[in-house]
């Protein structure tokens, strides 16, 4: 399996996060519509998902500069902060170190332990490094705006008209408000992709500029989950990792398998899925619920065998009712990193 690095930048509000699971669906639906994506039809490209996966996809993640902010490892924090001291500095320590929930990883250099303090960044120190890596006009404008955070919640109110009053009113015709994810201007996300041999990045790349350009996930109709595809180049996560690691911090939500770690630590999700595109309208367009470990999970090995491929995880199927052939992505691509376990 071949991995690449595929760099967006949002265009619009996101009314659903970019977890790597939604996007696979995304991707599976741009292929079942269109062959030449990948070269083949989408019953031949998941005939063999479970053994060979075609893609697996990652959440989104911050880039600056040649680095990224992944979210922080699931673990205890005396597991990646130096907690040595008294007991009263220990608690004011616990309690600035909770707030730094980023994990700054630069390209061109290994992630050799995970317990370091200067490796996470809190909001406001992860925006510090975004402006810094900006030019000066937009660091003006962003002074200007008294923008503090990279990312900000907005409510969007809506309105439907009675056509008979002309007004708004009760029932269907109250006034709603649709919650969004707002990235300031300029920012740029990295989606991490692994891709079979027979795959290539070019299709990979086309079906994520196609669901930019139509609209990601919830309220895409009214404009959210927008964004174009910067471009695309080939990353060895392996060579970000540590050199002598006993770990996977994974990059996207996932199941694991069975009897091949020995400990884990991670953020329990739950996935209630719902059909997109046209089983979104038929009569049982929802999903059975999917449990899973959210991204930033890590996972110890019972031996270096798990080290011998670019991802850990299953294949997750018998999840509808409306199309038995449906799947979830239960893998994720990892960084092998050297955590206390």
């Amino acid at each position: 399996m071949k991995t690449y690095e595929i760099i967006i930048k949002p265009l619009s509000g996101f009314g659903t996060p970019l977890k790597g699971d939604t996007l696979f669906g995304h991707i599976c639906w741009q292929a079942a519509y269109d062959e030449s994506l990948f070269g083949m039809n989408i019953e031949r490209i998941l005939i063999d998902y479970a053994s060979n996966p075609f893609v697996i996809v990652s959440s989104a993640s911050l880039k600056i500069g040649d680095g990224y902010a992944l979210k922080r490892p699931d673990m205890p924090l005396d597991k990646l902060f130096d907690f040595s001291g008294n007991k009263a500095e220990v608690i004011a320590k616990r309690k600035e170190l909770k707030s730094r929930r980023w994990m700054f990883v630069k390209n061109n250099s290994r992630l050799q332990s995970i317990k370091s303090d200067g490796l996470y960044f809190s909001d406001e120190e992860l925006f510090g490094e975004l402006s810094i890596s900006k030019d000066a006009e937009i660091q003006r404008q962003m002074r200007k705006k008294r923008i503090k955070s990279f990312i900000a919640d907005y409510t969007q109110p809506h309105n439907t008209i009675n056509r008979l009053t002309g007004t708004t009113g009760e029932g269907q015709f109250a006034p709603y408000s649709i919650a969004q994810k707002v990235f300031v201007n300029e920012v740029e996300l990295v989606v991490f992709v692994g891709i079979r041999d027979d795959i290539s990045i070019e299709g990979a790349a086309k079906a994520i500029k196609q669901i930019g350009t139509i609209g990601f996930g919830k309220d895409a109709s009214t404009g959210l989950g927008r964004f174009e595809v910067i471009g695309s180049q080939k990353i060895d996560l392996h060579s970000i990792g540590s050199e002598n690691p006993n770990a996977c911090y994974t990059l996207s939500p996932c199941v694991p398998e069975k009897d091949l770690f020995n400990n884990i630590f991670f953020a329990p999700f739950t996935r209630f899925g719902r059909h997109g595109d046209i089983l979104a309208k038929s009569g049982k367009p929802f999903k059975n619920p999917v449990i899973m470990a959210d991204e930033g999970a890590v996972f110890a090995g019972k031996d270096a065998s798990v080290f011998n491929k670019p991802y850990i995880g299953t294949a997750v199927s018998g999840i509808s009712k409306a199309e038995p052939n449906a799947i979830t992505q239960g893998y994720s691509l990892y960084i092998p990193v050297r955590a206390e376990v």
